[in-house]
Parts: structure tokens; C-alpha cells; sequence
């Protein structure tokens, strides 16, 4: 019984604010301005643009943030036929990154000779002459302070091979 009255209460208190009320001004205000707009006119749908696929071409060229190549056909060294990779050797874990995202970090030296520390790859490598390094054959020849010296083995295009000296620079502190 107590329920019911508290609920009578509340339905009582809450429907005596509905209708206590006629200032409906505003209300009566926009519904003379509707009323005053013309039948019919909608607006037009915005005109349709045809989207224009684009195909990017340029992937194959040469990277605008590399120095362009100057390679002048009269002067090219041309490859031997003696000079060619060892293919039925086991290829090392270096050999398979470009030798573009090593770079020297340091030395070590023991009883057993000299090393160098190389950043990339996903950490710093320990190497030593005779290791490859760089996806062109890329073998280490020596290795002092400041530098590893690097010879790859490259196609010269006409079915020779050419041998390319490379240096890994120490990097310095940034």
C-alpha cells in the first residue's frame, strides 16, 4: 500500500510540470517559419567526381636521396671470367642484408686476432677476415682501427664478374 502511494506521488509530481505552462512562443515562432517557406524546394545533390585511380611507376628507379651513378660506357671495367662467386659454399647469416645498413661500431683483439663490431641487422656483429658480409659476395679482407675493407663480387652485365673494393668507416658518437 505504501508503494502504490509513493508511486501516485511521484506520477503526480512529475506530470504537474506538463502542462502548467502555455509560453510557447518559440515553438510557435519556428513553425510560422516553416510554414512560411515555399513547398518543394530541396536542395541538389552535389555533382559526383569520378575518382581517378593512380598507379605509382617510379618504384623501380634509382632512389632520389642516392648520388646519381656516372657510368660511362667507354671507361666501364669490364668483368672476367675467371672472377666469379663460390656458389656451392654455405651462405653466413650476414650475407643475406645489403651492405648498406652495416656500419663499423668498433674493434676487439685477442690471442686469436683482430675483429670488428658491425651495427645492423638487428644488432652488432662480430666479424673478422675471410666473414661475408652484403648480399654481392661481399668478403672481408682486412680490418684495422678505422676501417673493414670489403671486396664484393659483382655481374658486370655481360656475363663477367667484377671485384669491388668497399670500406665500413668507424662511425664516431652521435
Amino acid at each position: 500500500m505504501k508503494y502504490s502511494k509513493l508511486v501516485m506521488l511521484v506520477a503526480f509530481v512529475g506530470l504537474s510540470g506538463c502542462g502548467s505552462s502555455s509560453d510557447f512562443s518559440d515553438l510557435q515562432s519556428y513553425m510560422d517559419e516553416v510554414r512560411a517557406k515555399p513547398k518543394g524546394t530541396i536542395e541538389p545533390l552535389p555533382i559526383f567526381q569520378p575518382y581517378e585511380s593512380f598507379t605509382y611507376k617510379a618504384a623501380g628507379l634509382r632512389s632520389p636521396f642516392q648520388p646519381p651513378v656516372k657510368i660511362e660506357l667507354v671507361n666501364r671495367a669490364k668483368g672476367s671470367k675467371l672472377i666469379k662467386p663460390d656458389e656451392t659454399r654455405v651462405k653466413q647469416f650476414l650475407e643475406g642484408f645489403n651492405i648498406e645498413v652495416f656500419e663499423m661500431v668498433g674493434t676487439l683483439s685477442n690471442s686469436r686476432g683482430m675483429f670488428a663490431l658491425v651495427s645492423g641487422a638487428g644488432g652488432v656483429h662480430r666479424v673478422r677476415v675471410g666473414d661475408y658480409l652484403g648480399r654481392n659476395y661481399g668478403r672481408i679482407v682486412a680490418i684495422d682501427n678505422s676501417k673493414v675493407d670489403v671486396i664484393e663480387i659483382v655481374p658486370d652485365g655481360e656475363g663477367g664478374w667484377l671485384e669491388r673494393p668497399r670500406s665500413l668507416s668507424l662511425k664516431e658518437r652521435s
